[in-house]
């Protein structure tokens, strides 16, 4: 899994360039912080804000949870960073693979890392525990899997042109998919809700019309696109969203951009040819821009994480260039490291945590050690030493696993 989620590089600092070491441990420490967030950040400002409303938090609490549907919070990018982040590693894990296996033996162990990866993300989900229509098909992981595997694909048989053209056509196909190509508008006559949600009873693609004859297109409505009916139509299946998926059918192919831009970044960082303040600057450069054109494209194809929208792709990626800017920047270049250290530990084991994180009870541990009354002993604040603890015992067990150096790879 290393090769998938943490590049193949050393992590101790070194006196030479960052652009000659074996480990950009920016790269580390920008996936732990990613990770972070997931595994306990976001609750623990949820708890620091339920403690204190009236406090300073309002702004930074509204930013860790997903938008309803269109725009971007801090907490939409996450996922992205992530897959962003899975792109630039492939740049080294594969390129030194090539040079010592060849390009055929490096094939071979990215479609089993991918297959590897796709079957954890059915686990993560249950698995067959609930019956071969209770499997979830398209998950996080698998989502990630299945980018890691294309972009790998793309990355071994075309040059950087080749990819560039790659990353414009699947975005530009999947705007023209959303906007131009018909699909029946499957919300039934007697309720016609405007949108098709949960939250308005819809959890069975048997509550839909979907033998309508009434077409539409280039709706972006909840339910009622053409990405959520593909999934309607032909993802079997649990679905998150009830009768669509976030990380649908339709809409891995943008994200599949979303690493690619990853490769993009990772290349540059790769090239010794390129001083590291000015990949900087280039990154920081095309952060901006990627954030400005994804924005501007979003007065047409609106920007939706859970579509993946061209416009999605373009904010994101853009955000994702200037996180690894200021890493980059900070840790690289002004050599500012041991703030990052807890983050290096969750960055180089991703899939341990991720894996602990859905398979063991950290809350349970938590509430024995600091439940009952010593929380109700901190009032108000007993939910925030309690969530406290539970972020302190993540830290615990990849700080356990990185200083004995057992690492989870596929």
């Amino acid at each position: 899994m290393s090769d998938i989620l943490s590049p193949p590089l050393q992590s101790k600092p070194q006196v030479t360039s960052p652009s000659t070491t074996k480990r950009l441990l920016s790269l580390d420490a920008l996936r732990g912080f990613d990770m972070f967030w997931i595994v306990g950040g976001e609750e623990l400002v949820h708890a620091l804000y339920n403690a204190w409303p009236n406090g300073p938090l309002g702004i930074i609490n509204s930013q860790m949870d997903h938008k309803v549907w269109q725009g971007v919070a801090f907490y939409d990018l996450i996922f992205p960073l992530f897959v962003f982040i899975v792109g630039v590693s492939l740049v080294f894990s594969l390129t030194k693979a090539i040079e010592v296996n060849g390009k055929a033996a490096a094939l071979k162990r990215v479609f089993f890392r991918s297959l590897l990866l796709y079957v954890f993300g059915l686990l993560i989900y249950g698995g067959i525990s609930k019956g071969i229509d209770g499997i979830r098909w398209m998950g996080v992981l698998q989502r990630i899997a299945i980018c890691y595997f294309s972009t790998s694909l793309v990355f071994c048989f075309f040059k950087l042109r080749g990819m560039i053209v790659a990353a414009a056509a699947l975005l530009l196909t999947y705007w023209a998919l959303m906007t131009f190509v018909p699909f029946p508008d499957v919300r039934p006559a007697s309720a016609s809700p405007q949108e098709i949600t949960k939250h308005n009873g819809f959890t069975n693609v048997a509550q839909l019309n979907l033998s309508s004859t009434t077409m539409l297109h280039g709706q972006f409505i909840p339910g009622v696109n053409l990405a959520n009916y593909v999934d309607q139509k032909y993802l079997p299946g649990y679905k998150w969203d009830g009768t669509y998926d976030p990380e649908g059918l339709l809409s891995t192919l943008p994200a599949i951009v979303t690493c690619l831009l990853g490769v993009f970044a990772g290349l540059l960082l790769r090239n010794p040819n390129v001083p590291d303040q000015k990949k900087v600057l280039l990154l920081a450069g095309a952060g901006i821009a990627g954030v400005a054109l994804g924005f501007l494209w979003g007065l047409e194809f609106p920007v939706i994480k859970k579509l993946w929208t061209s416009s999605y792709v373009l904010v994101a990626g853009g955000y994702a260039c200037i996180f690894l800017a200021a890493f980059y920047q900070v840790i690289e270049i002004w050599q500012w490291r041991r703030w990052c250290t807890p983050f290096v530990w969750i960055g180089m084991n991703p899939i341990s945590i991720y894996l602990a994180f859905h398979f063991v009870s950290f809350e349970k541990l938590a509430n024995l050690l600091v439940g009952g009354p010593v929380a109700a002993a901190f009032g108000s604040f007993g939910p925030v030493v309690v969530t406290l603890t539970i972020v302190l015992l993540m830290f615990a067990f990849v700080r356990f696993l990185y200083n004995r150096k057992i690492f989870l790879r596929l």
